[in-house]
């Protein structure tokens, strides 16, 4: 799955293109703006650096279609719709935990506070979550350095691979 995020005009949200391996596209617009690294970019270099193949990104390649998400070509498969809703009821947990994952992983990359005592609840070993936070600081650098109008690719990963462009 390709994921294509264009930064537009400071304060005005991400507009990302999802082109899923079935060839079915869709537009959504996320939150972030700007020289802020996006929510969602943010959501995929997560969860494509601790392999969390069933957070966010993972249920969208896997066929989930989340509201903010719009449809703009392909033929979807028979019972699209229906298999969305049962991956989300079935994913909800893992999905959850995602969001909360990108959130330490944003908190470290920060260098803000995660939890007392150094805890993160994450069930991820801290060197990956700290390897993880540099990247996403990477990224973070690289995304401000990125011109309104331009675009950042993200190759979701397919039978084990990770790219990013």
């Amino acid at each position: 799955m390709r994921l294509t995020f264009r930064r537009l005009a400071d304060r005005r949200p991400v507009e990302t293109l999802v082109e899923r391996d079935d060839g079915v596209v869709f537009e959504m617009r996320g939150a972030g703006g700007g020289a802020e690294l996006p929510h969602d970019l943010v959501h995929a270099l997560v969860e494509i650096e601790l392999q969390v193949a069933d957070g966010i990104w993972g249920c969208v390649a896997d066929g989930v279609v989340w509201r903010s998400m719009r449809h703009v070509s392909g033929r979807q498969p028979p019972h699209a719709a229906e298999r969305s809703a049962a991956l989300k009821r079935e994913r909800a947990a893992r999905v959850q935990h995602a969001e909360g994952l990108a959130d330490v992983v944003a908190r470290l990359a920060r260098g803000a506070e995660v939890l007392p005592a150094g805890t993160t609840g994450t069930g991820h070993r801290p060197d990956r979550l700290a390897a993880a936070a540099v990247v996403l600081r990477e990224a973070g650098r690289s995304w401000a350095a990125v011109r309104p109008g331009e675009v950042w690719v993200v190759e979701w990963p397919a039978a084990g691979r990770r790219r990013r462009r």
